[in-house]
């Protein structure tokens, strides 16, 4: 273990000299790729240097308790020895997890897509629960959400919604939020008391970055219309929302949430970006 962290210590160092080359921000893509390679290196490297201080430390006690020493003086070397020694077994816990492999796109914002599935009505409730129960938990980790596309009942279900999450390990938190959920229970809209079971697919896409995904504008079918639900005669009025066709996988992505055609378009852009990414993954 030891010996590959030195060897990473080594490439952490050959990085820091990449980064301060002026001549590497040319590339942007490789600038992006470095920098990335630092994010992901620098929890280890930082665990790693306290970890060899903390052993120089040990080897310094030891030293002067194996020397002459006065009572007094003794006791608080040997304390202080005790607390490296435990201090140098935390750490080497904590470098055997920081060496685990990874996922690559743990640190990735996410596209969310619920939709409603069986169950009618209270399936579409059930979809608005699970929206707000990932809104809170976006909340209480300071994530931001962006709400993409959004279908919505009259008695304030969602059939169907899209939205970006974006914050530091949102992948790695919500990637296993992916799949059917299913609930029982007595829904508002059943008025004998009966049980019904209803289902919701969720859907969670690590964020494509542009570098990763080749998209040729000339396979899209850019469509325009107006937005529907909320948002006043400006929605009613203005053909802000935009449709992408991607004719060579049938994808379809639609973004109405942003008052400006232009916005939506460039959002509609990244979450078509992060489906073709997720192919890639899958294939």
């Amino acid at each position: 273990m030891l010996e590959k962290l030195a060897f990473l210590e080594e490439k952490f160092k050959e990085i820091e000299e990449k980064l301060a080359d002026p001549n590497l921000y040319n590339d942007p893509a490789l600038a992006a790729k470095v920098s990335k390679e630092q994010k992901e290196l620098t929890p280890i490297i930082e665990c790693y240097r306290s970890y060899c201080a903390t052993e120089k430390e040990i080897a310094d006690l030891r030293e002067m308790l194996d020397g002459k020493l006065d009572p007094d003086f003794r006791e608080m070397a040997q304390e202080e020895f005790t607390a490296a020694k435990e201090k140098l077994a935390e750490l080497e816990h904590e470098l055997k997890i920081l060496l685990l492999p990874t996922d690559p796109n743990d640190d990735k914002n996410v596209v969310v897509e619920i939709r409603g599935g069986a169950g009618g009505e209270e399936a579409a409730l059930f979809a608005h629960s699970l929206y707000r129960m990932y809104s809170m938990y976006a909340e209480s980790r300071r994530w931001s959400i962006d709400v993409v596309s959004i279908n919505e009942t009259e008695l304030g279900g969602i059939k169907e919604i899209s939205f970006v999450i974006e914050g530091a390990g949102a992948y790695s938190r919500l990637k296993f939020e992916s799949g059917v959920h299913r609930v029982q229970r007595v829904p508002d809209t059943e008025s004998s008391g009966r049980i019904h079971t209803s289902t919701v697919t969720v859907a969670v896409l690590p964020e494509a970055e542009d570098v990763e995904v080749e998209l040729n504008m000339a396979d899209v079918d850019v469509d325009t219309f107006r937005a529907s639900g909320a948002g006043g005669q400006h929605v009613n009025k203005t053909e802000s929302a935009i449709r992408l066709t991607h004719r060579p996988t049938g994808i379809v992505v639609e973004c109405q949430d942003e008052r400006s055609q232009h916005k939506n378009k460039d959002r509609a852009i990244k979450i078509l970006r992060t489906k073709l990414y997720d192919i890639q993954m899958q294939e």
